[in-house]
């Protein structure tokens, strides 16, 4: 790699880290690419992204950033989770790390606050934002449902009591 591509590696790396909220810094040791594949395909479907980093060009791009103060996880096989959703790279992340042993979740960041790796897990039990939507549909949506089956209940009854007179005259 020359001095050119190092230096736009770095820039695209720097847009990535501003473009972000959440940061995930994970090791991944022996991965095979079919893994690799499978982490970034759930990873895109999740709304995020997973890259593999080089760790000086990495340490560069985080200086200056909100994420600054994660310098020091960048040594060994390092690649970087993130997505703009709270929740979405440290959910998809932590799933694949319980699944498989190579990828290990080493520490990450949430718009600049430092995590360690047990609130990283905790985040990822949170949650996603779109689950969240779909929950306070279903809320605000219950009480009119009940309030039309409450409305329409009287009006069934009524027709059930008509129903029984007339059958119990016919009957008679």
């Amino acid at each position: 790699m020359d001095r050119t591509e190092k230096e736009n590696m770095v820039s695209s790396l720097k847009d990535l880290f501003e473009g972000t909220n959440l940061l995930v810094v994970t090791q991944q040791s022996g991965l095979t690419v079919a893994e690799s594949t499978d982490l970034r395909n759930q990873m895109r479907e999740a709304g995020a992204s997973f890259k593999v980093t080089k760790n000086r060009l990495a340490r560069l791009a985080l200086d200056g950033t909100k994420f600054a103060e994660l310098t020091p996880l960048f040594s060994g096989p390092t690649a970087v989770a993130t997505s703009e959703d709270s929740v979405a790279a440290a959910k998809v992340a932590v799933g694949f790390a319980k699944d498989n042993d190579k990828l290990v979740i080493v520490g990450g960041a949430l718009d600049g606050e430092v995590l360690e790796v047990d609130r990283i897990k905790a985040l990822a039990a949170l949650p996603s934002l779109d689950e969240l939507r779909a929950k306070l549909v279903g809320m605000i949506s219950t009480p009119a449902t009940r309030i039309a089956q409450v409305l329409s209940a009287p009006g069934g009854q009524v027709a059930r009591v008509i129903s029984a007179y007339s059958e119990k005259g016919e009957a008679a």
